[in-house]
């Protein structure tokens, strides 16, 4: 049932982001140069009918395969496929016609606007949670995305395990997607307004973290977040006490990953040599390297930076051979800001 009450809510209900009744389906304004730059080239039709709640453009896109899980008007598709280069590749998957058909009508447009000889994208309609029936094949994607659906799907741990059957070792599911801070009563899930507006469907923050592992993704990192403030009195009603938050993670697909921060008296240092990275890299919100500063780093920090496409842009030092404990700085608190202020990290 629900996929119908989504496909009608973002084909037909929704004609375009003025439709929106709470800020949940936004995007923060705090864009990068770089990203400003191609986004200028979205030809305007796809940016009218785009509803993400994030940015999800990782560092170090060049050459890469991605994956946008629920690619709607592909605005992302298109973002991306401008930053992966004409030697990269960009697969969006939607369930929604009407916003499949925008998509598509517009690949010669973004071809031409990035001096392309051919589009490097490509569309299908299926859903995010059955991704196996779309003729995908094991590992053969470098990065997956997604913007602000996962809420959506019925399966979440489907997609979850999908995204980790599709990815080649050493690849990364990074998306923006709304969570709350306790679990959706089961009533307010049959609300197709608060369903539709990325709401009720939301995890609670708790429960993705244990879907993640659970889906083979070890160590979920933060990237960013942001507080929800919904601004539709109407439905802050019917929502009372639950807090939502926006949040991005990045999920990598490594081996060796483990539970918990252990130190093994490694260190890294960012060469400050990443394409469009300037000065700092941010892993996650609990690790921003600057450019020759050398750091210490728990296990599964070094195994992500030196078993992805990370590696060539650090030094690293150590190994796995002498375990010397917990890592420093693990805790179990809620990870998003609250008030603003900083939250708990793990190392």
């Amino acid at each position: 049932m629900k996929h119908d009450e989504v496909r009608e809510y973002y084909g037909k209900v929704l004609q375009g982001s003025g439709d929106l009744q709470t800020n949940a389906c936004c995007t923060p304004d705090d864009v990068p140069r770089y990203l400003r730059d191609v986004l200028a080239k979205i030809h305007p039709e796809v940016n009218e009918k785009y509803y993400g709640c994030g940015l999800v453009a990782p560092m170090v896109l060049s050459g890469a395969s991605v994956l946008d899980l629920g690619s709607g008007s592909g605005r992302d598709v298109y973002a991306l496929a401008g930053l992966v280069g004409k030697g990269g590749s960009v697969v969006g998957v939607d369930m929604t016609d009407e916003q499949l058909d925008v998509a598509r009508r517009h690949e010669e447009f973004h071809a031409r606007a990035f001096g392309y000889p051919a589009a490097n994208t490509s569309f299908h309609k299926g859903y995010i949670e059955k991704l196996d029936e779309l003729g995908l094949a094991d590992a053969s994607f470098d990065i997956i995305v997604s913007n602000c659906v996962i809420n959506l799907s019925p399966d979440k741990p489907a997609v979850l395990r999908e995204a980790f059957r599709l990815l080649k070792p050493g690849g990364e599911l990074y998306f923006s997607d709304v969570y709350a801070d306790r679990r959706v009563p089961e009533a307010l899930l049959q609300d197709p307004v608060l369903y539709g507006e990325c709401l009720s469907g939301a995890l609670y923050w708790n429960d993705f973290l244990t879907l993640a592992k659970e889906a083979g993704f070890a160590d979920p990192r933060l990237v960013e977040d942001r507080v929800l403030t919904i601004e539709n009195p109407e439905i802050e009603a019917k929502l009372g006490d639950i807090g939502f938050h926006s949040a991005t993670y990045r999920l990598f697909k490594l081996n060796g990953l483990e539970p918990a921060c252990e130190d093994y008296g490694q260190s890294v240092a960012y060469k400050g040599t990443m394409p469009l990275g300037g000065a700092e890299f941010v892993l996650d919100k609990g690790h921003v390297f600057a450019a020759g500063k050398e750091v210490k780093v728990c296990g599964n920090t070094y195994r992500m930076l030196a078993g992805s496409r990370f590696a060539p842009y650090f030094e690293f030092s150590g190994d796995f051979s002498t375990h010397y404990g917990i890592f420093a700085g693990c805790g179990d608190d809620m990870p998003f800001d609250t008030r603003g202020g900083a939250s708990s990290r793990c190392c």
